[in-house]
Parts: C-alpha cells; structure tokens; sequence
C-alpha cells in the first residue's frame, strides 16, 4: 500500500495472544504510530486495552468495540505532517493487557536458607511452590512494569515476584515455625498467611496474587536421616524386649528351614541365646545393678552417670559434682555414689546468659546453644 492510501484507510486494532504467556502486547509493535481518528479498537473479554496518546495514558477500554478518536485526521494529518518528513508529531499507541490468570508459576529458594530449629539446631532449609497472578489495574502495570516494552512475558515477571516471595517467606518462616518437625499439616495455614503478606508487593504494580502455594520444606539429607532415627527410637520403647524378639524371631525362622543348614543355623542361635539375652539384660544377675535415672527426652530408663542418652543420644544435663572426687552427681542426690561423700558442698553452676540454662561449674561454652559463658 502506498502512503497516499495509507493516509485515507482507518486501523482495525486487536491482538490475540498465540503463545498464552504475554501479559501485555503493544500496537504497532515497533515504536509509535499515527492511530488515526475514526480507528477501530477491539478488546476481548480476557483483555483490556490502554490508549497512549502523545505520550500520556489516556484512557482504558473493556471488552468489545470501541472508537479511538485522536487529533490524526486521515488525509489531512498526512499534508499538514510535510514539515515532519511526512510523520505526525500526534504519535499514539494501544497496549493489551491479558487479564486472564497466570498459573503455575513456580518460586523456590535457589540456595538453602538458615534456620534455627528448636529441636535441631541451626539447619538449612529449601522451599519450593507455585503462585497465579493476575493484573488487575492494566494502565498501573503498563506505567510501572511494562514501559515502553514491545510486549512482556510471564517469564520476565515471575523472575523478579520469585525473589519477592523468598524474602517475605524467609522472615515469615522465623517468625511463626519453631521447628520443622510440626510442619505437617501447617502447609495450608502457612500458605495462605504467606499470600495475605505478598498482597502489598503485588498490588504495587497493579497485580493480584490470586493463590499461593508451598508445596515442599525439605532439610538436608543428613537432618532428614537423624529425623528417621529420632522416630525409630521412639517406636522401640523397650530396647530388652526388641532384642529378645528380635532373637527368638531369627530362631523361628532357622526352624522352619529344613536340611542340615536349617539345623545347623538353628543349634547356632540356639548355643547364642544365653549371650543374646544376657546382654539385653545388662548382664548376669549375680552383678548389682548400677543406678539409674530417666531420660528427659526418650523418658527410658539410663545409667545414672551417663553424659548421653544410649537410646536417643539426648545430652543429660549434669548439675553438680561431688566436692571430694569430681564423680558426676545426678539430680537431688544426697550421697556421691562414688566415694559416699555427702553432698553438701556443690559448687554453684555456671549460668548462660544467652538461654539462661544452667551448665557444669567453670563451663566456657552452653551445652544447649553453644553461646560462650563469660
């Protein structure tokens, strides 16, 4: 078409998103142009449109047909445009903004985030989910994030809005989880709390962060393996009755198998009973059994003097030593089992002023959060 016909036709403006992730589309897609007046605009129901005139956002369209009037006449604007090299100054341009919802745009950690878990110490987490976005105030989100681009995929946004609900998730996560063995069945409390914070930081640009989810909060593999144990122990309550069974089911077992290799197995378990059941005993009944105490934290049955739990491996905490031979002296003793001194000098124990737990006499470190005693 020649610039003389070109001059006279009207536009018919409109855009369909092929790919289905581009936010916002601009017409013509290179620079500006002469939308002239009389011009055909046609919005979708999933699409809004935004008329820049002379550089200012004029006004926005929703869907159906609308009729662009702007100071370009046909014809005449081309003659008056002579000192211009033939181009109005009255430039203009229609941005399209996708109104639809943007789903399954995936956020996460891309490097583990600190954590001080009460139960497991300092640990090291990653989070990953997905999050829908909708713009809902199209001529905000051209004039704040879009500019004066040709167009702008989801890709290009979601890029930044990730790093975005990182932030927020990081300081969220300290202040409300204590340790990560409660997670399970706080995904969804967590989430929706998560997304009420994020509702600022989208709404800024003119988007709605329609649903946020968090779908995994995975600790390294070396907490994931102690977490396993810790539920291990938990379930074997009685570590003598497990080693009996545990042994009486290998001789059932070994007497079911037929041939002399079944027998042969049988009369050798047979001959390791005694020892087998002795050492899940403790020992022959002749020897006095040494004091106990119970665990604090697996509530078992442990030798009084014992600095870890053999069951759990939970620390015992010792209060006081004996004045005459430094034995360690369990809770509310009143004689050393050691040498029968009497507990009646106990020097005081040392205080940290971090956790204001109480440690050995002449500690330098606490042994529950590792924070140097003065």
């Amino acid at each position: 078409m020649n610039t003389f016909d070109s001059a006279i036709f009207l536009e018919n403006i409109e855009w369909f998103d092929e790919t289905g992730e581009e936010l916002v589309h601009r017409l013509p897609e290179e620079g500006s142009g002469e939308i002239k007046w009389g011009a055909q605009l046609t919005v979708r129901d999933s699409q809004a449109g935004v008329l820049f005139y002379q550089g200012k956002a004029c006004d926005a369209f929703g869907p159906g047909r609308h009729t662009l009037k702007t100071a370009n006449l046909p014809l005449l604007t081309k003659i008056l445009s002579v000192p211009w090299r033939g181009n109005s100054p009255l430039r203009a341009e229609v941005y399209l903004a996708n109104m639809k919802h943007f789903t399954n745009l995936k956020w996460g950690t891309m490097s583990p985030v600190a954590f001080r878990d009460s139960e497991l110490g300092l640990i090291r987490l990653r989070a990953h989910g997905v999050f829908n976005i909708q713009i809902v105030q199209p001529v905000l989100f051209v004039n704040s994030m879009v500019g004066t681009m040709a167009s702008l995929s989801t890709e290009t946004v979601a890029a930044y809005l990730k790093e975005v609900i990182v932030s927020r998730f990081n300081d969220y996560l300290g202040e409300v989880l204590d340790t990560i063995l409660n997670l399970p069945g706080q995904f969804d409390e967590l989430s929706r709390q998560l997304q009420k914070r994020l509702v600022g930081d989208f709404a800024h640009f003119g988007l709605a962060l329609s649903h946020l989810y968090i779908t995994s909060i995975t600790p390294p593999e070396e907490v994931q393996q102690a977490i396993d144990d810790k539920g291990r122990l938990n379930v074997i309550h009685d570590i003598d009755k497990f080693v009996k069974m545990k042994a009486a089911m290998a001789m059932e077992k070994a007497a079911d198998n037929q041939g002399e290799a079944g027998a042969g197995m049988g009369m050798g378990l047979g001959m390791m009973m005694p020892a087998l059941f002795a050492q899940g005993l403790g020992g022959g009944g002749a020897e006095k059994a040494p004091a106990t105490v119970t665990c604090t934290e697996c509530r078992n049955s442990i030798p009084a003097d014992a600095r870890f739990c053999p069951l759990c491996g939970h620390h015992q905490v010792v209060s006081s030593q004996c004045a005459n031979c430094g034995k360690n002296m369990p809770v509310n003793a009143m004689f050393c089992s050691q040498c029968g001194h009497p507990a009646t000098e106990r020097p005081a124990a040392a205080r940290c002023p971090h956790c204001q737990a109480e440690n050995l006499p002449g500690a330098m470190f606490c042994n529950l959060c590792g924070h140097r005693i003065d």
